[in-house]
């Protein structure tokens, strides 16, 4: 993303940088994020009008981990965009990649 677009990313609703569908992504997730937000019956209908079925399993599975990651980094100290330099962590983390491969 360009750095003039994403300068804009706090007014996404009136930006001229965002089409429909980077609009409707936006919405979810402050839907998804926001405890009083809710991702309605209608709200659904609009995302199912502009994205598949699994660009939407993808795309909230996206949003859903980077709300995770804004929940779990912090009790950690870990930085945007850096590495947990725990090694317990580490270690921890590692071995559950282990398990999935």
């Amino acid at each position: 993303m360009s750095p003039a677009r994403l300068a804009e990313v706090n007014q996404w609703r009136k930006s001229s940088a965002y089409d429909k569908r980077e609009r409707l992504a936006l919405e979810l997730s402050e839907r998804m994020t926001y405890t009083r937000r809710q991702v309605t019956g209608a709200f659904f209908a609009r995302l199912r009008a502009e994205f598949s079925e699994e660009e939407l399993v993808e795309l909230a599975a996206a949003i859903a981990l980077e709300n995770f990651r804004s929940k779990f980094n912090p009790v950690f100290a870990i930085e945007s965009g850096e590495s947990c330099d725990l090694p317990w962590v580490q270690q921890a983390a590692q071995q559950a990649a282990a398990r999935l491969h």
